[in-house]
């Protein structure tokens, strides 16, 4: 039997919802692209513009001691492979002159030809002289046998000074080539810095003048603080020793004697280490220079030491091994004072919690508190 329900009518609703759908995406998309296209990086702060320039300032004065360090080694490396080089051509000399007489014996040689000592003997007019020249001729074969000897021990002389030669030569080219990545490395950090700083406007510059100006007052402020606490502790430590002098009625002055000149001859060298460093203020820094128109940190600290004859080495890695170790809180003129992790500067302590100092490129040999940067340690040298 027939159904008699109606068919469904099927109203297509789908395609429309789709393509609405593909339309709204297409359009979202699009307006992402645009806005993505038309939002432009967002401009750094001044404070990370001044942070990332002071850390790169601190990265080029690691490579600076880098290409110190390289530099005194290429230079001990190339005295080093000098006196190799003239010594090996010394011991050619000798071994040429061992060849020749070993060359005048061989021709002796085969001048007198191979005869026998028996036919010697029987064709020799008087047998008395035959025993003479058979002794000379022991004695011309003990000075053959020497001659060999001495000309084998100066060939395996002369080839170990050669192998010698060449090992100093390729550690020379390393060296150099060290002292060239290190240059690169410092003059790539200088530029990034400088480029930074060019594109700083006007007023972000004055603001980032203003941020350094509260930087600075703030690390005079701990000088300050510091000068306090030395300035107490020396009147402390005066009036004890008054006192002491007073209980033991002066009689203990010669026991003394030997502390009070070794204090004066520190002072006395001190002295010498900061007039020669005051002398230097107003003067460029140049990385990897040692005087007398420009320093870098470490050649200024290394040539005011050796002013007042005493010898230390050239970088700060270095430096920072001689002497005494000293706290903060103990620090006396002439003191070198390092700071950063990685013992990337050093200065040299005036007093009152103030140094002075080469600082880095584009500024000059100054006087600056030794707060300015983070402290890592300090020496006395002497």
């Amino acid at each position: 039997m027939a159904s008699h329900r109606k068919p469904r009518t099927r109203v297509r609703t789908t395609a429309p919802a789709v393509g609405l759908t593909t339309a709204a995406l297409a359009s979202v998309t699009l307006l992402s692209t645009q806005s993505a296209v038309a939002a432009p990086d967002p401009k750094p702060r001044v404070e990370d513009v001044q942070k990332k320039v002071d850390d790169l300032y601190r990265q080029a004065g690691t490579a600076t001691q880098q290409y110190n360090q390289a530099k005194e080694a290429s230079a001990a490396q190339r005295a080093k492979v000098d006196a190799l080089l003239d010594d090996v051509a010394k011991r050619a000399d000798r071994l040429n002159d061992a060849r020749r007489t070993l060359g005048t014996y061989a021709a002796a040689q085969y001048r007198s030809g191979s005869i026998t000592p028996s036919a010697t003997f029987f064709l020799a007019d008087d047998p008395q002289s035959y025993f003479d020249q058979s002794q000379l001729m022991d004695r011309m074969t003990s000075r053959q046998q020497k001659a060999i000897t001495d000309f084998r021990t100066q060939q395996a002389k002369a080839a170990k000074k050669r192998s010698e030669a060449v090992r100093s030569l390729e550690t020379l080219t390393t060296t150099q080539t060290t002292l060239r990545t290190s240059k690169r490395n410092v003059q790539k950090k200088l530029g990034e810095a400088r480029t930074l700083l060019s594109k700083l406007t006007a007023e972000e510059k004055a603001r980032l003048a203003a941020i350094e100006r509260k930087k600075e007052a703030e690390a005079e402020r701990k000088a300050q603080e510091l000068a306090k606490q030395q300035a107490a502790a020396k009147a402390e430590a005066d009036r004890e020793a008054e006192e002491a002098a007073k209980g033991s009625g002066g009689g203990s002055g010669t026991g003394t004697g030997s502390g009070t000149g070794s204090d004066s001859s520190a002072t006395t060298k001190a002295e010498k280490v900061l007039a020669f460093a005051r002398a230097q203020l107003g003067k460029p820094y140049v990385w990897g220079a040692t005087g007398p128109a420009s320093y870098d940190c470490s050649g200024l600290t290394q040539a005011a030491w050796k002013a007042a004859g005493v010898g230390i080495p050239r970088t700060t890695w270095d430096q920072v091994k001689v002497g005494t170790r000293v706290a903060t809180a103990d620090l006396r003129p002439g003191d070198l004072v390092f700071f950063y992790d990685d013992i990337s500067h050093v200065g040299i302590y005036k007093g009152d919690g103030m140094m002075i100092h080469a600082p880095k490129p584009g500024a000059n040999v100054r006087e600056e508190s030794i707060y300015y940067m983070p402290i890592y340690g300090s020496v006395r040298p002497a």
